[in-house]
């Protein structure tokens, strides 16, 4: 014999109520012997429900209650239940009379929801030939008189389960009704929610079954619930002590109820899916697995109570004073923590309880609170429990700091005595990306990055390709999956919560117009972790942002060099915010471009050396059009033009000649040494004429020849062997407040490394204490989107490490 209980999505109209019929009819053409077990269809136990509250506050509910009915009957002619339909409408009306409604007439109106389920499956089954019949398990299962709640009389139980089977049996296929019951003066009571797994767990006990399957909406059980953590992984095999602890920790496809009488007997139970028959499910026995299981499961429909008092301190048996007062009203708590004080005390009960259980312990500490010496009982509704079993403390540190650097802070949490499960509180709109979060860290997969990138130009674009080309690689060889939600520019934004695709250049055309709220709004809609915003532009607005996306969860990483060159109070505000919310800002490409410049100087400082000077060549352009000019013999307007088309420059090359470039860069060197320079404190060279530096672009392009006097005469000025080169300097007391920061134009030795310098690159000295006169020299291409990008792309990749 095996026992088959389906729940009320398989049992639903449409797909699933097919698809149970042809479970039944397979089985039973195969010879085997089946008893099946159902649940109310659909969601008719919630429709039932929300009927009686509203006869109770003599609401119209005659519309809902008529929906209901013709629910039941869709599709289905010559099926009539028209009893039970009479039953519901007595039971309301005399509700809506009366105003009120006892657990004993609430159990009589939620039993009719099985009872109309197990007689269309049998009105359904004897149409196709099935030799069906229906078993109301009121004559079956006797319980005590809990109504709502009922437990059963084991040994009456068991005596009228084997008298009917007995009588019923051989190709017969008994369609139970599950989670309703009758007490010994045959009134109706039911065994709580999901207690037609219970139903089922007691009939393959009295039966000794071979096996009980239970036939669900999934594939099994998972690592998580796979509809809120899609990365979720099918666990094939159980013991039972194992899926009792899922059960007892919220696991919703099993009940703790239910696996006792299994375990009794040592019967299997497989879970399985309705909609996808040929899956094997999971499979829950006594063997234990070698290496245990770790899984994530919900408590959601719980409530939070606070009880805090600094009277308590050093006080004895509060705890036994909460949990004597909560039982003594029926309220069971499923969590506490504690500290060792007992000044703060934190339960979780059902949130149905919740006003009940804040009320009973008023009238408990009514004194205290008198005294004082509690100060508040609170209660936090909207709140959800996530157990993580088979979680061992030692480990714990990964999913916790993932969460706080998610910005999800658990409300409580503790753990059992073996240290292998922990439960966390967290607040009911984190749920999700809580559970995603712990998910990606205890389970070995990839942890999702969700990218968000601003700005979209030659440095942008250049590093959405290279993205999109090296995810595949990088989520293979690090089990980091880089994912690309938005794709921004000034006006447009394009948004995919699953990655945007190759085509983005032209789906981004498509976009819709935005504010920085909105992909904030977009990420929390889709409960998207580990968020970082890459900023791309070269826009003070944009850098206005970068306050409200740390306290909204980025990090931050940025090719944009404006944030850094703002007022010093921003610099430190912004710092004071990254630190508070704990989230990181990385910039390396904000003077070196691709250059490991920006580490090596923290690196350096945060050990303790002493920087004393740091001076180079920072402008990729200028690097070009000086190293071409003091090499070559050719006038000064014609190597600029060269660099103009080259496009080493900015379409107006004033952007370059005057030196703010330069300056900015010294200045992030400078603040990365904790010194508190304003940009105005720079002495820039500008190596524009004055004349030069009014009117706009093209006409400055004209008059390029006015240049070539001035820097010829300063070439042919320097000492012999020399070479000119645009630098920039910070030197000085670097201990004091303030460095003295320079950008200019100087002619150094041609055998010196700065005198060196080829092409397009930068190269950078940095002088410390203890390396004397000796710097410690960085050198390579300054420029370029390429190098730019990739930079930036490795401040991406440094930031997935550190999360």
């Amino acid at each position: 014999m095996k026992v088959l209980k389906f729940g009320g999505k398989s049992l639903a109209n449409g797909k699933g109520i097919h698809k149970v019929v042809d479970i039944i009819e397979d089985k039973v053409n195969n010879g085997e012997l089946i008893t099946v077990v159902l649940s109310a269809r659909g969601k008719s136990t919630d429709e039932l429900e929300a009927i009686l509250d509203k006869a109770v506050r003599n609401e119209s509910y005659q519309e809902q209650l008529e929906a209901f009915k013709k629910y039941q009957v869709a599709d289905y002619a010559g099926f009539s239940v028209d009893d039970e339909f009479e039953t519901l409408d007595k039971l309301f009306e005399g509700v809506s009379l009366l105003g009120d409604y006892s657990k004993r007439i609430k159990d009589q109106v939620l039993s009719q929801g099985e009872v109309i389920s197990a007689k269309l499956i049998t009105h359904i089954l004897k149409e196709k030939g099935v030799n069906a019949h229906f078993t109301d398990s009121r004559e079956l299962i006797k319980t005590d008189g809990t109504f709502g709640e009922a437990q059963p009389l084991d040994k009456l139980s068991k005596e009228n389960v084997i008298t009917h089977f007995k009588k019923y049996n051989g190709t017969t296929v008994n369609v139970v009704t599950g989670f309703i019951a009758s007490n010994t003066d045959n009134e109706t009571t039911t065994l709580g929610r999901n207690g037609s797994n219970y139903t089922a767990a007691l009939l393959a006990n009295y039966l000794d079954a071979e096996e009980l399957q239970n036939f669900t909406h999934v594939s099994g059980i998972y690592t998580a619930n796979p509809d809120l953590v899609s990365d979720a992984r099918k666990i094939e095999k159980l013991s039972f002590a194992e899926a009792n602890e899922l059960a007892y920790f919220g696991a919703n496809i099993l009940h703790a109820k239910t696996i006792i009488p299994l375990i009794e007997k040592n019967i299997p139970l497989r879970i399985l899916n309705t909609f996808d028959h040929n899956n094997r499910g999971t499979l829950i026995t006594a063997e234990n697995n070698a290496n245990g299981i770790k899984s994530l499961s919900v408590l959601e429909n719980v409530s939070l109570i606070n009880l805090e008092g600094r009277g308590l301190l050093g006080k004895v048996g509060v705890d036994a004073r909460i949990f004597k007062a909560l039982a003594h009203n029926n309220i069971s708590v499923s969590m506490i923590s504690q500290g060792s004080s007992e000044r703060g005390i934190g339960l979780v009960v059902g949130a149905d309880k919740a006003v009940e259980a804040k009320k009973v312990l008023e009238q408990e500490f009514e004194a205290d609170l008198y005294k004082r010496d509690v100060n508040i009982i609170t209660v936090e509704n909207d709140v959800s429990v996530i157990s993580i079993i088979g979680q061992d403390l030692s480990t714990f540190h990964r999913p916790y700091n993932a969460l706080i650097k998610n910005q999800v802070i658990p409300l409580l949490f503790n753990n059992t005595v073996s240290g292998k499960n922990v439960s966390l509180v967290v607040y009911k709109n984190q749920l999700h990306k809580a559970l995603n979060v712990i998910h990606g860290e205890i389970f070995e997969i990839s942890r999702k990055i969700n990218i968000a990138v601003f700005g979209h130009g030659l440095v942008g674009g250049t590093l959405i390709d290279q993205i999109l080309k090296s995810a595949k690689e990088i989520e293979k060889r690090k089990k980091i999956d880089l994912n690309i939600f938005a794709v921004a520019n000034s006006k447009k934004i394009l948004l995919n919560k699953n990655g945007i695709e190759t085509s983005w250049r032209s789906d981004v055309k498509e976009g819709i117009q935005y504010e920085i709220g909105d992909i904030i709004k977009f990420a929390d809609k889709h409960h998207l972790e580990n968020l970082i915003a890459i900023d791309n532009t070269a826009s003070k607005e944009f850098t206005d942002h970068y306050i409200t996306l740390v306290e909204e969860g980025f990090d931050l990483v940025s090719s944009n060099k404006v944030a850094n060159t703002l007022s010093f109070e921003f610099y430190k505000e912004l710092r004071s915010k990254l630190e508070e919310h704990q989230k990181q800002y990385l910039y390396e490409t904000n003077v070196g471009a691709g250059l490991p410049l920006i580490d090596t100087i923290k690196l350096l400082h945060l050990s303790g050396e002493n920087i004393t000077r740091i001076k180079g060549v920072f402008s990729g352009s200028l690097s070009y059009l000086f190293n071409t000019f003091s090499k070559e013999e050719r006038l000064f307007s014609e190597v600029l033009q060269e660099a103009i088309d080259k496009g080493f420059t900015e379409p107006d090359p004033r952007e370059d000649l005057c030196g703010n470039d330069v300056g900015r860069k010294l200045l992030i060197l400078a603040r990365e040494l904790d010194l508190s320079n304003e940009f105005t404190d720079i002495n820039i060279h500008n190596l524009i004429p004055e004349n030069l530096r009014e009117g706009g672009a093209n006409e400055f392009l004209e008059k390029l020849k006015e240049l070539d006097l001035v820097y010829q005469k300063i070439k042919s000025e320097q000492k012999p062997n020399h070479v000119l080169r645009y630098i920039g300097d910070l030197h000085g007391d670097l201990f004091e407040e303030k460095g003295i920061l320079d950008v200019k134009l100087v002619s150094v030795p041609e055998s010196s490394a700065l005198g060196q310098v080829k092409g397009s690159d930068s190269i950078f000295e940095i002088y410390t204490e203890s390396y004397g006169d000796q710097p410690i020299v960085i050198q390579g291409a300054g420029a370029g989107a390429a190098v730019t990008a990739r930079g930036v792309f490795g401040d991406i990749l440094r930031l997935t490490e550190k999360g």
